[in-house]
């Protein structure tokens, strides 16, 4: 435990060093942490406390001598701090992509519920019938978020994209950057098919989108490329299902934002873990 908490905090210090060159660091007087310290307690939670950020805080005040911060102060800077965030993760996905030699990477998408269906009429953190969707691959109905995840052949994530749960595959899509190498081939499940949007993508990036196809499809899949498809989508479940097992019983937040954030924290805890770290 040890050993991850120094090697996440000098990953996240020098990511923050290199993206943000020197004149250009924001005021640390007055400030009782720095950023690095606030981004690695939040993924110590999310590693180690199942994303209990008040445990993660008294963690590294007794055992690092970090500066102690109330808990209001902690969230305010840890949700300031939510686009650097992402922006590591983007970093840290270009970086991957290119060491990626393969050059084969898989979409799909998992759902992340708020709440069980009987409790949906109390449910404060997300209103709305756009947030209750059904999940095929379960058989169920819940409330919550879905979220949108870009994986190489080897089962990390590089890309993810978090929206509300009724929400289409194809719409969900759309809010991925999808900026893979040129001569890339992204896998998918029938649930992408959209003939248009699969020839934008391979004419404007370069890269090649091979989709399952159902029964009817005007563009049905020879065998072996349907085996194709099928044998690299396996990273991907395999993926989804060691990343769902950080999560706690329940994620507990109490805005939207902060829930989207816990999602966020957690995949890329769980991209540092594959990468050794």
């Amino acid at each position: 435990m040890r050993e991850q908490t120094v090697a996440m905090y000098c990953v996240l210090d020098d990511l923050l060093r290199f993206t943000r060159p020197a004149g250009t660091l924001p005021p640390a007087s007055g400030r009782r942490l720095t950023d690095a310290q606030v981004l690695t307690t939040a993924l110590v939670a999310a590693r180690f406390f199942g994303g209990n950020l008040v445990v993660a805080k008294r963690y590294m005040e007794q055992h690092w001598r970090q500066n102690r911060l109330d808990k209001s102060g902690f969230t305010r800077r840890l949700h300031a701090l939510t686009d650097t965030l992402l922006a590591l993760f983007a970093l840290v996905g270009d970086v991957l992509k290119h060491l990626h030699t393969e050059a084969r990477y898989v979409l799909d998408s998992f759902p992340v519920a708020v709440c069980h269906n009987t409790r949906i009429p109390r449910c404060k953190l997300l209103t709305g019938k756009a947030y209750h969707g059904r999940c095929a691959s379960k058989r169920s109905w819940f409330y919550g978020r879905k979220v949108q995840v870009v994986a190489t052949s080897d089962g990390i994530p590089i890309e993810f994209y978090i929206h509300a749960r009724a929400e289409s595959e194809q719409t969900g899509r759309r809010g991925l950057a999808l900026d893979l190498p040129a001569g890339s081939g992204l896998y998918t499940d029938a649930g992408y098919t959209d003939y248009l949007a699969e020839d934008l993508f391979n004419e404007a990036s370069g890269s090649q989108q091979h989709s399952a196809r159902r029964q009817n499809s005007k563009r049905p899949q020879q065998p072996a490329q349907s085996f194709l498809i099928q044998y690299f989508r396996k990273s991907i479940e395999t993926c989804f299902s060691q990343l769902t097992a950080r999560f706690p019983k329940q994620i507990h937040a109490v805005t939207a934002a902060g829930f989207a954030l816990k999602i966020a924290l957690f995949i890329f805890v769980h991209v540092l873990t594959q990468v050794g770290l």
